[in-house]
């Protein structure tokens, strides 16, 4: 996984709502800051293990929001996460 820095595009997967009316979606989102201390370790090749918290401008549909403390999940599965868009 590459090193995430400010300005990044990234996709944040939504929540959806309670009652399933509406389900997780990937939506566009830029990286305004890298939490200083996450603990971020390199196996023997070199590879970044540990996920990466960063904090978010996402871009939805209707508006923009602002997130603090956003987790790194490498997938669409989790809501409140980040991962790296399938084309980077």
């Amino acid at each position: 996984m590459p090193e995430p820095s400010v300005g990044d595009i990234v996709h944040y997967v939504s929540y959806g709502t309670p009652g399933g009316e509406y389900g997780k979606e990937c939506r566009a989102a830029v990286i305004t800051a890298v939490v200083a201390g996450t603990d971020r370790g390199k196996d023997e090749h070199g590879v970044t293990t540990a996920p990466a918290v960063v904090s978010l401008a996402v871009l939805n549909p209707t508006g923009m929001f602002f997130n603090e403390q956003v987790a790194y999940e490498g997938s669409a599965e989790d809501g409140g996460t980040w991962h790296w868009r399938a084309d980077d």
